[in-house]
Parts: C-alpha cells; sequence; structure tokens
C-alpha cells in the first residue's frame, strides 16, 4: 500500500514539473501570457509563446542573426491599417496587443523589433524608430511608413528591419525611404541632410501611451 501511494506521489509530482516546464516562458512574464490569453485567446496566447521561443534561441546568436530571426518573425504578422483595425486614425500598439490581434500597421511592427531586441539585450542607444517617407520605385506614390534601425557604432550607416522590403539593408541601400525623424526611449532626432541632430527627449503621446500599456 506505501509503495501505491509513494508510486502515485512521484507520478503527481513528475506530472506537475511538466506541466510548469511546458508553460514557462524565458523572456515574457508569465503574467503577460495570462493576461493576452485571457484577452485574445489560446491562438494569440500560442503567438506569444513563439514569441519567446524565438527569443530564446536567439539569446546567443550574434547581433546579425538576432536582428534577422527578430525581423522574420514579426513581418510573418498581417497588415492591418488602423482605422480598419483599431477604429482609430492612429493607434501604436504594444507588442502583446500587436500578436494578441495577430495585425497592426508599420509602427506596430517597428515597436515590436525594438522591444524583442532591447529585451535580447541590444543598447537603447543602438536602437531608432525612424519615421520615413517611403517612396514606390517608378512611381509618383510616397505614404508615410515607419522602421527599426539599428546603429551598430555611433555615426554608423545604420541596417534598416522593415515589414514592406522584408531583408535586413544597409539604409544607403535603401533609396525608397526618405528619413524624417526618429527616437527611441529616451531621445528624439530630426534627421539632416548626412545624418540626424538629437532635438530632445522622448515626449510623443502616442509612445508614452503604447507604454503605459504594456
Amino acid at each position: 500500500m506505501k509503495k501505491i501511494i509513494l508510486f502515485s506521489i512521484l507520478i503527481i509530482s513528475t506530472l506537475a514539473v511538466i506541466s510548469t516546464t511546458a508553460n514557462k516562458t524565458y523572456f515574457i512574464d508569465n503574467s503577460k501570457v495570462k493576461k493576452v490569453n485571457k484577452k485574445y485567446g489560446a491562438k494569440a496566447k500560442k503567438r506569444v509563446e513563439l514569441w519567446d521561443n524565438m527569443l530564446q534561441k536567439s539569446k546567443d546568436e550574434k547581433i546579425l542573426k538576432k536582428l534577422k530571426n527578430v525581423n522574420d518573425f514579426f513581418n510573418k504578422i498581417r497588415y492591418k491599417t488602423d482605422p480598419k483595425h483599431w477604429k482609430r486614425k492612429d493607434y501604436w500598439a504594444t507588442p502583446y496587443e500587436f500578436l494578441g490581434t495577430a495585425a497592426g500597421d508599420c509602427e506596430d511592427y517597428a515597436i515590436a523589433k525594438y522591444y524583442s531586441l532591447r529585451k535580447l539585450g541590444v543598447p537603447e542607444n543602438k536602437l531608432r524608430i525612424t519615421y520615413v517617407i517611403y517612396k514606390k520605385r517608378n512611381t509618383r506614390f510616397d505614404q508615410a511608413h515607419m522602421v527599426l534601425t539599428y546603429y551598430h557604432k555611433k555615426g554608423a550607416t545604420p541596417i534598416v528591419l522593415d515589414n514592406i522590403n522584408k531583408k535586413l539593408k544597409l539604409a544607403t541601400k535603401r533609396k525608397d525611404l526618405k528619413p524624417v525623424y526618429s527616437f527611441n526611449a529616451s531621445g528624439l532626432w530630426q534627421a539632416k541632410n548626412k545624418g540626424s541632430v538629437k532635438i530632445g527627449k522622448n515626449n510623443l503621446k502616442a509612445w508614452k501611451s503604447m507604454m503605459n500599456r504594456i
């Protein structure tokens, strides 16, 4: 009888460990995963777990591989304009809202990539979300757009992470993008003919609103 009881306790303990391990996340707080599950459902929860898994696999990679993994992961999400998706003219979604609803527009891609790379330990001063004018080749078409830019060192030509042209490219190879301003959590820069100049802190209302919801 004692052997049966001990065996039962061992089985229960083993199952509990397996369950805990299966639900464990490494970069994304489990409480966030539960909130996404509650608000958006099981499929959204799975997307967040896949995000965490991508971050876990990328943590020891070299920087270019980290950039590529993050860029590729979020570029799989469906593009949808704010008026259609959020019924608002302009809405900056958190990465959890972006993955939760499985759709978003250009700033949502850029913000999610920025947030992910910061999770992977990429210094803030190497990352900027950049507002650009996108000019479609051989047409008069242009539109406001946002991308993420990575600077290997101060003054270097940045690498562009974009949801339109999905390949990592140096900014000098993206003649279709004209930078206007850029920002990260601590600063705001205005684009110049060559490079950019810091004009102050990031006091963008949309950014602050988004950060308050994370």
